[in-house]
């Protein structure tokens, strides 16, 4: 047996082998990739380690279902394994039930393949208990509990293995050295190193408390990079199916590293402004692979210098930041991978950054300003809740004394996150935030709010000021405030200040 991955979701592969006489030939059937149609050589390499004839017998290999995909190097060791029982070397019934990943080297080594934490966990939950790994992957593939992992270097100690397991013989492992502990606990930007900018922190608090997207404006030298870098900090830890997830996306692109364990915080990403829209939401030309929107599932996607990302790149996030999800679409398949995200957008009123108030210092027409900042357009900025302006902190701000502190911070997110989840649990919705609460809920009774406390955010409505989706988001920013404050529910207050967070960006570019 071995896995295949869709998106970052794995499924079980029956790696069948027919060996006969005849014209040499290797065959292998089921819609595999490139890197699977050249895996004959290297089989064949491999096998003549082993002393199998492999280049003298007429081989066919399927890969079952058929009908589906297979990309990736990974299926090697499984395909070898089943060619080397069609020739009686291995005996069948000892390898039937286990599950085999890793790329062959010519040599008869075995190599660490990219995606084993989604394909060894969809293996366990398909009741798989035995897999066989190489020893680069043993300890990601150990993060899966229910399954006994078996790491393996080369070929020629694998068969040995099962040489000996046919006999009844004891079976001696490949000892994997244990995962490297970091030298020393990575620290944290904290929050209190940010000076001024009272108002923009206060947005910040807000975005992490109910998962809002936030978009700061503003010189550059504001410190909009420095408050997006410490957004993170500012939310809780992940669970563990949460930690599950994100860390098979991380697998999938790669990107674990060597200290090999589940990440527990939730990731911060933040793509160049040059890159492509296949680097942001997904894609490719031959494999899909997630985007960066799917990597910072679960955490922050940060785009600096927004106005300079391809129009295309921001439109493309509508859709993921509505749904949760994006969805790659190709003639042969179609890939739905996770992502939901806080989006945090930081852009300069103009090109030259000196744009804003009087301009004096500015070198840029009032059309190239206005085609700047534009490229925010209209239906991205309707979906991002918090719209800030980012003021050059002065010196007086040198002087005072230093905010407060991340960890500060994050205990009020914390609580307010508490209280949205007893809410809405309360009420049996199927959400934990209050961004994720759909609009509808927040208009109607028993949530709905005064007449005279949404008085100013109903007349913005009637006068087209704002949509019917900034309407519910600023609902959703005002239970939030709420929430950090220690209110059951909104009042006038909060609402005002939901509403001026909301188009203050806006109307100073």
């Amino acid at each position: 047996m071995a896995v295949g991955l869709r998106g970052v979701t794995g499924f079980l592969v029956d790696v069948e082998a027919h060996v006969s006489q005849g014209l040499p030939s290797f065959v292998i059937s089921g819609l595999g990739d490139s890197a699977v149609a050249q895996s004959p050589g290297r089989i064949r390499a491999a096998a003549s380690a082993l002393a199998l004839p492999a280049s003298q017998r007429r081989i066919t290999v399927n890969l079952s279902p058929a009908g589906v995909r297979k990309t990736g190097p990974g299926f090697d060791l499984a395909i070898l394994v089943a060619v080397a029982a069609a020739m009686g070397a291995v005996p069948q019934r000892v390898v039937s039930d286990v599950l085999h990943l890793g790329e062959l080297g010519l040599d008869g080594a075995v190599r660490g393949v990219p995606g084993v934490l989604p394909a060894i966990h969809a293996a366990a939950q398909e009741g798989v208990r035995h897999v066989v790994v190489p020893v680069a992957n043993a300890a990601e593939a150990r993060l899966v509990s229910g399954v006994q992992v078996h790491p393996v270097a080369d070929v020629a100690e694998l068969m040995q293995r099962y040489a000996n397991l046919a006999r009844g013989r004891p079976v001696v492992e490949v000892p994997v050295p244990p995962s490297r502990e970091p030298a020393s606990p990575a620290t944290g930007m904290d929050l209190a190193e940010v000076l001024g900018q009272a108002e923009a922190k206060l947005a910040l608090e807000i975005a992490a408390a109910g998962g809002h997207h936030l978009l700061m404006a503003g010189p550059p030298g504001a410190g909009k990079t420095m408050l997006a870098e410490r957004l993170p900090g500012l939310l809780p830890g992940l669970d563990e199916p949460r930690s599950m997830e994100v860390t098979a996306i991380h697998s999938v692109l790669g990107v674990l590293g060597d200290d090999v364990r589940l990440i527990r915080r939730p990731p911060f990403v933040a793509p160049h402004h040059g890159a492509s829209t296949a680097a942001v939401i997904g894609g490719g030309s031959g494999r899909i692979r997630p985007g960066a929107v799917t990597q910072a599932h679960a955490g922050v996607l940060f785009l600096d210098e927004t106005p300079e990302f391809d129009k295309n790149v921001l439109q493309a996030l509508r859709t993921p930041l509505e749904r949760g999800t994006v969805t790659i679409a190709r003639a042969a398949e179609t890939v739905t991978f996770p992502a939901r995200f806080q989006l945090v957008l930081a852009a300069n009123p103009c090109p030259c950054g000196h744009g804003w108030g009087k301009g004096l210092d500015c070198t840029c027409t009032p059309l190239l300003r206005r085609n700047y900042f534009g490229k925010l357009s209209g239906p991205l900025l309707d979906r991002v809740d918090l719209q800030v302006h980012v003021q050059p902190p002065g010196l007086t701000s040198a002087g005072q004394a230093p905010g407060e502190t991340t960890a500060t911070v994050a205990a009020r997110v914390a609580q307010a996150r508490a209280a949205q989840r007893h809410r809405w649990a309360a009420a049996r919705r199927a959400v934990e935030l209050n961004s994720e609460v759909a609009g509808s809920v927040l208009r109607e009774p028993p949530w709905r709010l005064p007449r005279l406390d949404t008085a100013p955010l109903d007349r913005a409505l009637e006068l087209g000021s704002i949509s019917l989706r900034g309407y519910d988001r600023t609902l959703r920013v005002a239970w939030t405030m709420a929430d950090l404050v220690g209110l059951t529910r909104p009042v006038r207050e909060q609402v005002d200040l939901a509403l001026s967070l909301r188009r203050q960006a806006a109307v100073a570019a």
